[in-house]
């Protein structure tokens, strides 16, 4: 029996030999075992809910909504299916896809922001994000994320297909520029060795908030601390100004609100980029400024930037005491001049500087440099009262360790220290490393993984012991008085940490004095063979 379409504004049943699917409907997964239930439920009690459909030729309709009915209904060798025949235009037919869609469940978010950016390319009707929000029923800000995640690089999008990353994963790497994401989408996983038989790392996806993190700390250029000027948007052309910068992320704090409070640039590539073109300028208006290195090591042959030890810093801020007052760093002399940065950190930055090595002020001689010795002394006394406090502070951690019992199983606190000593930074992992015997046998020996295998070795008070030393060692490197932790948990455990720190001291000024007696030997050693 063949149907003729004379007023397309009617239900009525249609055989499914004059249906066919839509190419723009979002959803493209349809579970079998989800299909085969419907199937059965129809066999049973028919189609309950009419297909949307919309005439495609004068005996054919396109289904624009209910395409998983369709599907079950062939599976139930049905012969007939009930139908919605409805006149709309591509644009009102993707449109009423995407609601059709967003109201039923296990459409991936891929296909919904396909589906969204298929509605902003229309010519005509034009669509807004908002006026989008408005006809799907969802807020801007989840038509906007979506829509951002068709900026994934492939790499990136086949994780999140298969699963491998979340939806937060996904829109975190999507804010990144396209060189940025890859990196980034290491940063989402971490190497589990524990168990691992075959010596392959098992790969672990950690928190969203662990990439945040990441991103933050490696990616992020807060711009209040950028040397150019941020209006300028004739420094790099193709880049414009940073005002209207959609890569900024105070530029849609609707769209980047997970990636904290603070202006950021998310595209260290195009900041560089603006840092040398402001470096440029700024030595092309000002060819007498001083160009100086932050960073270590010497300079090429012919260089015209001073290194680190040609030149002395002045210090823009007053000085707090007078041995400060004193120092070459807090000083200005005749010489005093402008210099600019244009290696190592703080490139493009303008500083005063002392480059005159004649100075008698901020480079003396070492026989008349009573200042100098001076000031060395204070360093050295420094440094000293620094190497106390740290290995008394260790000490500290080993008597707290030690005064930890035995609570949890060995699994879960092996558990809850693969989770927590990834965020202990690499100097504190180093010097815990030390305290319980863990060495590095060659060079190339990574410390987190010598770590791991003693994690997976140890028993439960070793484990028990150090969960409490990597809290505080946490809790110190996230507070702004790393000592107050230490001492909350001394106090905890009842540490004697006078004691302690008595005992350090005292094991140090032993080591001077034994020091200072070796050093008188050796000097009388040497006047009685000159002598003889």
């Amino acid at each position: 029996m063949e149907t003729t379409i004379c007023n397309a504004t009617e239900y009525r049943n249609v055989s499914l030999s004059l249906l066919s699917e839509s190419k723009t409907n979002p959803r493209r997964i349809f579970e079998d075992a989800a299909l085969q239930e419907m199937a059965e439920s129809i066999r049973t009690h028919g189609v309950l809910s009419p297909l949307l459909v919309r005439p495609l030729t004068e005996k054919g309709f396109e289904i624009v909504a209910g395409a998983r009915r369709y599907r079950a209904a062939q599976i139930a060798e049905a012969d007939t299916i009930p139908v919605r025949i409805v006149q709309l235009n591509d644009a009102q037919a993707l449109e009423a896809q995407l609601v059709e869609n967003l109201i039923r469940a296990d459409v991936h978010p891929m296909k919904e922001a396909q589906g969204f950016k298929a509605l902003l390319d229309l010519d005509e009707p034009t669509y807004s994000i908002e006026q989008i929000a408005a006809k799907t029923g969802k807020p801007p800000a989840f038509v906007a994320a979506r829509l951002k995640l068709m900026d994934l690089v492939p790499v990136a999008a086949e994780a999140f297909y298969r699963d491998e990353i979340g939806v937060g994963h996904a829109l975190l790497l999507a804010k990144l520029p396209a060189d940025q994401q890859e990196q980034a989408l290491s940063a989402c996983f971490r190497e589990d060795w524990s168990g691992s038989s075959d010596r392959k790392a098992k790969r672990i996806l950690l928190p969203v908030r662990s990439l945040q993190f990441w991103i933050e700390q490696n990616i992020l250029l807060f711009l209040k601390d950028a040397p150019f000027d941020k209006r300028d948007a004739h420094l790099v052309a193709i880049a414009g100004s940073c005002v209207d910068c959609p890569k900024r992320t105070g530029h849609n704090k609707l769209l980047f609100a997970d990636l904290g409070k603070q202006d950021a640039c998310t595209d260290p590539n195009c900041y560089q980029a603006k840092v040398s073109a402001h470096l440029g300028k700024q030595i092309a208006a000002k060819p007498q400024l001083v160009q100086i290195s932050t960073a270590y090591g010497k300079r090429p042959e012919g260089s015209k930037v001073l290194p680190r030890n040609q030149y002395t810093a002045i210090r823009d801020e007053k000085p707090k005491n007078k041995d400060e007052a004193n120092r070459p760093e807090f000083k200005v002399c005749k010489y005093t001049s402008d210099a600019i940065i244009t290696d190592g950190s703080d490139v493009g930055t303008v500083h005063k500087v002392c480059a005159n090595l004649a100075c008698s002020v901020h480079h003396p001689k070492a026989a008349n440099n009573r200042e100098e010795k001076n000031w060395k002394a204070e360093q050295e006394k420094q440094r000293k009262e620094q190497a106390i406090a740290n290995t008394t502070a260790l000490r500290v951690l080993k008597a707290i360790g030690n005064a930890v019992p035995v609570r949890l199983l060995k699994r879960d606190l092996l558990f809850v220290l693969t989770q927590t000593f990834p965020l202990v930074s690499e100097g504190q992992l180093q010097a815990l490393a030390r305290q319980h015997g863990i060495r590095k046998d060659r060079e190339t020996d990574m410390i987190g993984k010598l770590f791991a295998a003693f994690l997976r070795r140890a028993d439960e008070g070793t484990l028990s012991r150090l969960l409490v030393e990597v809290s505080v060692l946490i809790a110190a490197r996230r507070s702004s008085n790393g000592t107050s932790s230490l001492q909350d948990a001394a106090l905890a455990y009842k540490i004697d940490t006078d004691g302690i720190a008595l005992k350090v001291k005292q094991e140090f000024a032993a080591k001077e004095k034994a020091k200072k007696e070796t050093k008188t030997v050796s000097s009388g050693g040497g006047k009685s063979r000159k002598a003889a």
